[in-house]
């Protein structure tokens, strides 16, 4: 496992005051998985996600990066927010982005100037070096946030709710994008997400959450064939079970009696 999640638990106050966000989460990941994090609005994901990065300390319980405990953001681990507009620099050219969190790395600018050119070129940005974020789409501006993201070549990706600030046609496209992103990359990605057709199209696993104070309901194996499509993937029948299977679970609702036990397993099971 490259991530280890144990009864991880987060409040914030105390005493009488004190408001339970996250009660008792417990999951793995495995090395290069695909893991997306679905639950009801409000639930606690964006808390979880900083949780896991190191970004802000649990309560109680842990989180382990390859067997080590994490107290601050691990240096193999990246970070794409929503907000895609305020964590990229406005004065700084694309490449510039790009380039800014390669400086501890890589003290060679040359060196930098290859692994931002290779990361634009993955996200198909490689026109567009020269540019301002001000100048690009929204939807561009997070192919720059991705490509920041992966051009030190991190091992795990962690993604919170990335394409939801997109309209739908540009939130496809980096669907697709990101997959290809991973394949090309080998990274384990953790993707949280409040849509359940993006979670069932991207996922090799569905972690899915309770309503607030947040537990675990189920890990949904999501054994869908590779490579994924929007249009064929999406006609499958078994795409339109375990889509429902999800929905009713963040619903609250009875599961169907007929659902079986290969659902529950992971793509490695």
């Amino acid at each position: 496992m490259i991530v280890e999640v144990s009864g991880l638990r987060k409040s914030y106050g105390a005493g009488e005051t004190a408001h339970l966000a996250i009660a008792d989460v417990s999951f793995s990941v495995e090395q290069g998985e695909f893991l997306c994090i679905v639950g009801p609005s409000g639930c606690g994901k964006t808390t979880l996600l900083r949780c896991l990065s190191g970004l802000m300390p649990p309560t109680s319980g842990s989180v382990e990066v390859q067997g080590r405990v994490v107290r601050q953001p691990p240096e193999e681990m990246a970070l794409v927010f929503q907000e895609y507009n305020r964590s990229l620099f406005p004065w700084m050219s694309v490449r510039g982005n790009v380039e800014f969190p390669l400086k501890k790395k890589m003290r060679s600018k040359a060196e930098r100037r290859t692994a931002a050119d290779d990361a634009l070129t993955a996200v198909g940005l490689s026109g567009a070096a020269d540019k301002y974020p001000w100048q690009l789409s929204g939807g561009m501006q997070q192919r720059v946030a991705i490509a920041r993201a992966i051009s030190y070549r991190p091992e795990i990706l962690l993604m919170d709710e990335p394409f939801a600030s997109v309209d739908a046609q540009t939130r496809i496209e980096l669907e697709d994008l990101i997959l290809k992103v991973r394949d090309s990359f080998g990274m384990t990605v953790l993707f949280v997400t409040h849509d359940i057709d993006e979670a069932v199209y991207l996922a090799d696993r569905v972690v899915i959450l309770s309503r607030s104070p947040t537990r675990v309901q189920e890990v949904l194996g999501v054994p869908l064939p590779r490579p994924r499509h929007q249009t064929t993937t999406k006609e499958l029948p078994e795409y339109v079970h375990l889509r429902g299977h999800v929905f009713r679970a963040i619903m609250g609702g009875d599961q169907r009696p007929d659902e079986n036990a290969q659902l529950r397993r992971g793509p490695h099971d």
